[in-house]
């Protein structure tokens, strides 16, 4: 590829709606452009990326024995309906009608279009297992899309479904791609973690997210430094403490805090360890009508430390909550505490409330909650004496570092990730909605057990830059970078030495299978170097009449400081080295 052939559009301003380094390389080094919200144009220098992510992925899924196809991206809605995810997927699944009023969705995954393709088509347990995916466009109608690629509306990701016979043979399938996920991941050469996660809307009962590190993620990754253990903030357990609970030793005191309504004012007010404070979080669920209408309303009082946050995944599994919770209303609030939110507590309600404790409040003496009183607090609480013991007690609260590592080896640490890569066991969720079932040896109809396997392609670029780039650019691993090799010639057209030697180091490079762009634009040196730089090309070749009348070609890796002079007859072997031809 010459570039005076290709589309290079680097800008040396980022546009002022870019906020990540990612969103913001992207656009200044061409790669993206954007349509409209979260809405993006893959330009030739980006899409060469998108396309090495996804034959790196295409590889690898056949050679782990799944099966390519391609599914609508437009699908009818009645599918969905079958599962009940047509109501159930909310706001971030655009549905559209077609012109005779017939309901129809923009794919945000096929799960349910997999599966009426198994139940058409797999009829028999001598036809499984079969892993069938695809490396296809999706939407999903973000509220707000932000940061470029890392959370857009249109994305292109590789989804893939497994069907097995049993449960055994299922996460058999399951620890295929698994293997399978971590031989691409390595071949990106990125850094990367394989942790522990909640299946989320999806559903399903064993799934783990592939984590690429980088100060900038989004997500909170949990890790044991002295063992394997690794999850996400979501699914990571928080230990319940270890000893019993102290004996009652302060007296119950009703406290003035005027105007101080949070745990950390309240603590500064006293002058006493945040961790001796209790916070107070009144949820509500909702028992509704099929017509939606609420009916009936139970209100609940969490309670956690006043240095903890609240897990909402950790809570809407508890007993209770699984049809989904809500913030309680101030006027719920009011009815059964007596005053506003801020100085909430367990004593002295107003009407009954269901109380759920986190393990550490569970086990704590003598702390300090809202006295169901404005500008009043209350010490010396103690469970037992001053309150009954709580009705329920649960893990609701967010790891944090220091805490114990639930394998028992070690204390918790925790670093920054985005997710580019997710992987669930569904067992027979889909199969069982939607009646798609197979013949047994003995000729009886058995649900499918299903797993299913998504990476984001193009979010995967974004997180490769976030993990990698400096003040002039990105810094793209050889296997995705858009060229492996660019050769910046000193004077292409005006001296016939350093054309011809130009050309015949580009002829050698391509020869070699090497992804090699020649740069014969008529720039100046510095702009052409700046170009390249940003855009991260791995290795870059000067070739000039001053370093070829001592046999030199000037070699500079992205990362290195300095660039180096080699022997021009033996660079290509040189280069080739590098990349492994």
């Amino acid at each position: 590829m010459r570039a005076s052939q290709f589309f290079i559009a680097t800008l040396k301003e980022a546009p002022s709606d870019a906020e990540v380094v990612s969103h913001k390389l992207m656009m200044r080094a061409g790669m993206i452009k954007r349509l409209s919200a979260g809405v993006y144009t893959y330009m030739p220098m980006g899409l060469r990326v998108i396309n090495k992510v996804a034959a790196i992925v295409r590889e690898e899924m056949n050679r782990a024995g799944a099966i390519e196809l391609c599914m609508p991206v437009v699908q009818p809605a009645d599918l969905w309906q079958e599962t009940g995810r047509f109501e159930k997927m909310g706001p971030e699944m655009l549905r559209i009608k077609d012109r005779h009023d017939r309901d129809f969705v923009l794919q945000p995954t096929s799960e349910e279009v997999v599966t009426d393709i198994a139940r058409q088509d797999f009829k028999s347990y001598k036809q499984l297992p079969k892993n069938l995916y695809q490396i296809q466009t999706k939407f999903r109608d973000e509220r707000r899309p932000r940061f470029g690629l890392m959370r857009g509306r249109e994305f292109v990701m590789k989804d893939a479904y497994s069907f097995d016979r049993d449960p055994a043979a299922a996460q058999a399938s399951y620890q295929t791609m698994a293997k399978a996920y971590r031989a691409a991941f390595d071949r990106f050469g990125l850094r990367y973690r394989a942790v522990a996660a909640d299946s989320g809307a999806i559903g399903g009962d064993l799934s783990e997210e592939f984590q690429v590190i980088a100060a900038t993620g989004e997500d909170a990754i949990i890790y044991c430094p002295t063992s394997d253990y690794a999850a996400n903030i979501e699914k990571a357990e928080a230990l319940a403490p270890q000893g019993t609970r102290a004996a009652a030793s302060q007296p119950l005191t009703r406290v003035p805090t005027p105007g101080k309504s949070t745990c950390p004012d309240v603590a500064a007010l006293l002058n006493v360890p945040l961790a001796s404070t209790v916070k107070s979080l009144v949820l509500a669920t909702d028992e509704v009508d099929e017509n939606g209408a609420i009916v009936k309303s139970q209100i609940w009082l969490l309670l956690l430390r006043g240095d903890h946050d609240m897990n909402e995944v950790k809570v809407g599994k508890l007993p209770g909550f699984e049809k989904g919770y809500r913030f309680a209303t101030e006027t719920e609030v009011v009815e059964h505490f007596g005053t506003r939110p801020g100085y909430l507590g367990p004593l002295n309600l107003k009407q009954p409330v269901r109380i759920v404790a986190d393990r550490e409040v569970a086990v704590m003496a003598d702390w300090i909650c809202g006295a169901n009183e404005a500008d009043f607090h209350i010490t010396g609480v103690n469970w037992g004496r001053d309150l009954p013991e709580p009705e329920l007690v649960a893990d609701l609260r967010n790891v944090v570092e220091g805490d114990l590592s639930p394998d028992g080896k070690g204390v918790l640490a925790i670093e920054r990730g985005i997710e580019i890569g997710h992987i669930f066991y569904l067992g027979t969720k889909y199969s069982k909605a939607m009646n798609a079932t197979f013949l047994d040896e003995g000729g009886k109809p058995q649900f499918f057990e299903m797993g299913c396997y998504g990476i984001g392609i193009t979010r995967l670029p974004a997180a490769a830059i976030e993990q990698n780039h400096d003040d002039k650019g990105i810094i793209w691993p050889a296997a995705i970078a858009p060229f492996e090799v660019v050769i910046v010639p000193m004077g292409y057209a005006k001296s016939e030495q350093v054309k011809a030697e130009t050309d015949k180091l580009y002829a050698e490079l391509q020869a070699a299978g090497v992804d090699v762009i020649l740069d014969d634009r008529d720039e100046r040196p510095g702009s052409m170097f700046a170009d390249w730089e940003l855009i991260g090309v791995p290795h870059r070749l000067v070739v000039g009449e001053r370093g070829l009348k001592e046999g030199k070609i000037e070699y500079k890796a992205r990362t290195d400081a300095e660039a180096t002079l080699l022997d021009a007859a033996t660079v290509a072997v040189h280069v080739r080295g590098l990349l492994g031809r």
